[in-house]
C-alpha cells in the first residue's frame, strides 16, 4: 500500500488530492491547522487516513511532522499544498512578513524534514504546489510572487542535491495558475480553473514522475510569453489589483 503525507489538506488543491488519493486505496497522513476539516477527511476511510493538526509557521511542526510518518507507517510520497498570498500594493509589512513565514520558512521546516526522512529511507518523492506567479515579479503581490519564485529555486537545489549525493528522491514542482480557492477569495480572476481537474493532473504528473508541471494549457502558454518579455518593459506593464 503506497503511503502519502499531505500538508495542506484541509480545503482546496490539498483536499483534492487526497481524495484521489483516498480513492486510489493509498494510506494518507492529512496535515493542516483546521482540525474539524481533517477529521471529516478520516470519516471516508478511518483505516487509511491519519490526521494531524500541524501549523508549519512553527518550531515543533517538523517534529509533528516525524510524528504523522510514524503514524502513517511511513512515506512514499510528501506532497507540499500549504501555502498564503494575497494582494499588497501597499506593502503593508505583516502581511509581507506573514507570506514570507508560511512560504518559505514553513516551507523549508517542512521540505528538509521530509527529504531528510527520504535520506535516510533510501527514496522517495516529493511535490510541491508552487505557482506561476514565481515566473516574475509582481508588483501588486511582492512577497507571493517572491517566495514562490524562492520555492522554484529551493526544489532546483534539492533536485541536485539529491544527485551529488547519489540519493534516489524525485521531486515535482507543480505551478499552477488560478485556482477557484480560498487564497483567492471572492475576486474575479481570468482562466479561473476549478479544484478537481486541477488535482486530477496533478495525480497524473506525479504517477508520470513529471519534474515541473504548470496547469494547464493555457497558462503554459502565457508562461512562455511572459519569460519573453524584457525587464525594462515587465516594469511598464499596468497590472492593477
Amino acid at each position: 500500500m503506497k503511503k502519502a503525507i499531505i500538508i495542506g489538506a484541509t480545503s482546496g488543491i490539498g483536499r483534492e488530492v487526497a481524495l484521489l488519493l483516498i480513492e486510489r486505496g493509498w494510506q494518507i497522513g492529512v496535515a493542516g491547522r483546521r482540525e474539524e476539516a481533517l477529521l471529516r477527511l478520516q470519516t471516508i476511510a478511518p483505516e487509511r487516513v491519519f490526521p494531524a493538526v500541524i501549523d508549519i509557521t512553527r518550531v515543533e511542526a517538523a517534529e509533528q511532522l516525524e510524528a504523522l510518518i510514524n503514524k502513517v507507517g511511513g512515506m512514499d510520497l510528501y506532497f507540499h499544498s500549504s501555502g498564503i498570498g494575497s494582494q499588497n500594493a501597499e506593502l503593508k509589512p505583516d502581511i509581507e512578513l506573514n507570506t514570507a513565514r508560511t512560504n518559505v520558512e514553513g516551507f523549508i521546516r517542512m521540505v528538509a524534514t521530509a527529504f531528510n526522512f527520504f535520506k535516510r529511507q533510501g527514496g522517495g518523492h516529493i511535490a510541491v504546489i508552487s505557482s506561476i506567479a514565481g515566473t516574475k515579479g509582481i508588483g501588486v503581490a511582492p512577497a507571493y510572487s517572491a517566495t514562490k519564485r524562492f520555492q522554484n529555486t529551493y526544489i532546483d537545489a534539492l533536485a541536485q542535491l539529491s544527485r551529488l549525493q547519489k540519493l534516489n528522491i524525485r521531486f515535482t514542482d507543480i505551478r499552477p495558475g488560478f485556482v477557484a480557492t480560498d487564497l483567492l477569495g471572492d475576486r474575479n480572476y481570468p482562466m479561473l480553473m476549478k479544484t478537481a481537474p486541477v488535482a486530477k493532473d496533478i495525480v497524473q504528473s506525479l504517477q508520470k514522475k513529471r519534474r515541473i508541471r504548470i496547469i494547464d494549457g493555457r497558462y503554459r502558454l502565457l508562461v512562455f510569453f511572459w519569460r519573453l518579455i524584457p525587464r525594462w518593459l515587465w516594469e511598464r506593464l499596468p497590472v492593477k489589483n
